[in-house]
């Protein structure tokens, strides 16, 4: 295996751990990151979505006693038999715009001059919405019967879901629009993240399994080296994000991402319109 290979696809996994679960787009950094290493592996689309598994992994990994509980008690448990059930309701509307709009949307918006138009986007979208949030705790909260994800109904996922369907456009960030998105609904912080935490094992397990059966031919033992490193290095990566992201939400607010947003995006446009890095088009 190619040592430069193996290089790149550690500074991805790395780049895709870090970044998944925060609102500033793990798929814009992806894009922008295999631009600048010139990364133009044969499998490189099912690369990129077997790291996010691997990042997704990491959830699977610091829930795994909640997620065993919840599924030995779905049958007899009502509580989480209706949390697993508002997850299904939240995971649907992306699955049905991805088989039907995503094949469209890799090939007319998959590069940086959209993913920087999203962050500039997502950005002010962030902004504001924080500003409104903290408005609403410094009087009556909107929705005080909403204590954990438990607590979420199924009209609350389906909202959720639907704003999920945004994150398709590249640079938007699946994490920001449902954690924004739950938070536009009135949803605690702390609760819009950990949702978001356990509604990306669902949807980024099935665009892994979907992506590696759509392009099984591009697959060869081969490149298992190269796989794996990208992986692993995401999964301990997106775990440290993950524990480092829940102590922050409990006393912290999510403006950073927004200015960092806008200055990213930015900095994109910037270089590109000035010839400074050579953005594929």
């Amino acid at each position: 295996m190619d040592l430069l290979l193996l290089s790149q696809a550690a500074v991805l996994g790395v780049v895709e751990g870090f970044t998944e679960f925060l609102p500033i787009s793990s798929t814009g950094h992806l894009i922008l990151a295999s631009s600048l290493l010139a990364f133009d592996h044969h499998a490189v689309q099912v690369f990129e979505i077997t790291i996010q598994a691997g990042a997704m992994l990491a959830v699977v990994w610091h829930y795994r006693a909640q997620l065993l509980a919840t599924a030995l008690g779905f049958a007899s448990h009502p509580v989480r038999r209706r949390f697993v059930l508002n997850l299904l309701i939240a995971f649907i509307p992306a699955a049905i715009s991805g088989l039907l709009f995503g094949s469209l949307i890799k090939s007319h918006l998959f590069n940086p001059a959209t993913v920087a138009s999203a962050f500039l986007v997502g950005g002010v979208v962030i902004l504001v919405v924080e500003r409104s949030h903290r408005r609403r705790l410094s009087s009556t909260p909107r929705r005080p019967d909403i204590r954990s994800v438990e607590d979420l109904t199924a009209k609350d996922a389906l909202r959720i879901g639907l704003v999920q369907c945004a994150a398709l456009v590249p640079g938007t960030s699946r994490s920001g629009a449902t954690i924004i998105g739950s938070m536009m609904l009135g949803l605690p912080r702390q609760v819009a993240t950990e949702f978001s935490f356990y509604l990306g094992i669902p949807t980024l397990f099935a665009a892994a399994g979907y992506s590696m059966w759509h392009h099984r031919n591009a697959l060869r033992v081969e490149d298992a080296p190269l796989f794996a490193t990208g992986t692993v290095l995401a999964f301990v990566s997106a775990l440290v994000c993950i524990r480092w992201l829940i102590r922050y939400v409990s006393t912290h607010d999510f403006s950073p991402f927004g200015w960092y947003r806008i200055v990213f995006g930015s900095l994109i446009l910037l270089t590109s319109e000035a010839g400074w890095i050579a953005w594929p088009a």
